[in-house]
């Protein structure tokens, strides 16, 4: 009852947002841009971010954030947009969730490394099985849309991370690291309804 509860509200904001994106994607969207372009660009961006962290050790605060909430951005808009105009494929929900996990990914270790490396080792370990999972649902031949607590814990950590590097190189307080502790538990109710996917007859009773 109180999952339903949680996934009734979290998916009543989510078609807030969209019904507010599609007054302005129908209008002004240039049609020759692909919602799977806009996901391109976030993994572009996502790659970019791990060459100047890790290969260059470039750190400049306005550089990475700058990247970063681009990225943000496309993920905001790329599923919207591919709802909106009707071009949603079973490619593009996988490189949708993909390119999220290729955005995180840099952002994660550059600021947790240091001080928080169980948090950090989690967070990875949650993202595999949560691959692992959507690898599972392809080959029963499930379309891989996101689901609302997928949607939600990358709304979280994307807020979380922004507000970690813009106060860089500033240690962040605490507040920030228990709210991406809390999206653990968002992570496994994405795989949950994924596993629901897969075998009904297993877990449609816990539902």
């Amino acid at each position: 009852m109180i999952l339903n509860n949680l996934q009734n509200f979290l998916e009543k904001i989510d078609s807030w947002r969209n019904n507010f994106l599609y007054f302005f994607i129908r209008r002004y969207w240039p049609r020759f841009i692909s919602p799977n372009f806009v996901t391109y660009i976030r993994v572009f961006v996502s790659v970019l971010l791990f060459i100047l962290l890790f290969w260059f050790n470039i750190e400049s605060k306005t550089i990475i954030l700058s990247l970063f909430c681009v990225g943000i951005l496309t993920d905001f808009i790329d599923g919207p947009i591919a709802r909106c105009l009707n071009k949603t494929t079973e490619f593009g929900a996988m490189l949708d969730s993909t390119a999220d996990r290729l955005l995180i990914m840099p952002i994660a270790f550059y600021s947790l490394y240091r001080f928080h490396k169980w948090l950090l080792l989690i967070l990875i370990l949650v993202e595999i099985i949560n691959a692992i999972v959507s690898i599972l649902c392809k080959s029963k031949d499930i379309y891989l849309e996101s689901n609302i607590y997928g949607k939600t814990k990358m709304v979280v950590q994307s807020i979380v991370f922004v507000a970690i590097l813009i106060i860089w190189p500033l240690r962040p307080l605490n507040i920030f690291f228990y709210a991406l502790w809390l999206t653990i538990p968002l992570s496994f109710l994405s795989i949950y309804e994924r596993l629901v996917e897969i075998y009904p007859s297993k877990f449609k009773y816990l539902k």
